[in-house]
């Protein structure tokens, strides 16, 4: 933090800042149950779904846009000190915690029919079952399920791997550059962490439209189908997200926002981005490999 900041920072030091009221959360509020009501339009089939969908989230990205360009300012002008970087950084780790338990519950669904009642559906008295010749194998469409191909791990899963583990490398090389001052180095290693992030998202793009047109393998194919889209959509969904934080990140880093000793947004990011990888190493070994 510089001088000017810690100038500006002085007359509030020995409080907690608490922004002025603003209507960025009922802006927001209404953005997402816009978007919300759109899907549930679109879903039972009704033209404006899309329209209302596309409003919401026009709100949405405006909201986010503004509210987020609000907190940089005032971190900027050194609104915020010591007391508020804890409290963020706490924030951080209860969000990534939500995340967690997000993610464990997909894992849950997944082991819960791959070991519990698939077996159970196969080992039914044949006196009572409706499936006589159904087995336990896995992968599996279910008893009546359309035929598909499995997955396999070996293909652009396991370059899809490589990306991302090399992405958390080029992430942890640009925090080294912000802690021992090589702006070069820090906005390298973020520039990088970008490209592989977006990437990623590319292969596997192309990995569903193989799914869907050439293997069979879709949210209708069974068990099998529903939980390797509900997993690996979502962990998509997570990685663009992160990949847009990130891109948000490096524009500040371009700026000169952050140093060694003031850099909250960027380490939470990273710790994101981290996390993203460590989920996708379970559903590497967990939905591809075994």
């Amino acid at each position: 933090m510089n001088a000017s900041h810690a100038n500006s920072a002085a007359p509030h030091a020995g409080h907690y800042y608490v922004p002025q009221p603003t209507l960025y959360p009922v802006f927001l509020s209404g953005g997402m149950f816009l978007l919300a009501l759109g899907f549930i339009l679109l879903m039972n089939k009704f033209a404006p779904g899309p329209w209302v969908m596309a409003g919401g989230s026009a709100v949405i990205i405006f909201v986010l846009f503004k509210w987020f360009g609000a907190v940089i300012a005032e971190n900027q002008r050194g609104a915020y000190t010591d007391w508020e970087d804890k409290s963020f950084r706490q924030g951080m780790v209860w969000f990534i915690g939500s995340e967690v338990m997000f993610f464990a519950a997909f894992f849950g669904a997944l082991f819960y029919c791959r070991n519990i009642s698939v077996p159970a559906l196969a080992h039914m008295d044949p006196a009572f079952t409706l499936y006589k010749d159904f087995t336990a194998a896995w992968p599996t469409a279910g008893p009546k399920g359309a035929p598909f191909t499995p997955m396999g791990a070996w293909g652009i899963p396991a370059i899809n791997t490589a990306l991302l583990l090399s992405s958390g490398v080029t992430l942890t090389f640009a925090h080294w550059g912000l802690m021992k001052g090589s702006r070069s180095q820090l906005n390298l290693g973020l520039i990088l962490t970008v490209l592989l992030g977006v990437i990623f998202l590319g292969f596997q793009a192309y990995e569903y439209h193989h799914a869907y047109t050439e293997m069979g393998l879709t949210m209708g194919a069974g068990v099998y189908g529903a939980t390797f889209f509900m997993l690996t959509g979502f962990h998509g969904f997570h990685v663009t997200l992160g990949a847009i934080m990130l891109a948000v990140v490096t524009g500040r880093c371009l700026a000169g926002h952050f140093d060694a000793r003031r850099h909250f947004a960027f380490e939470a990011v990273a710790w994101y981005w981290h996390f993203v990888d460590v989920v996708w190493l379970l559903l590497f070994v967990v939905v591809y490999w075994l």
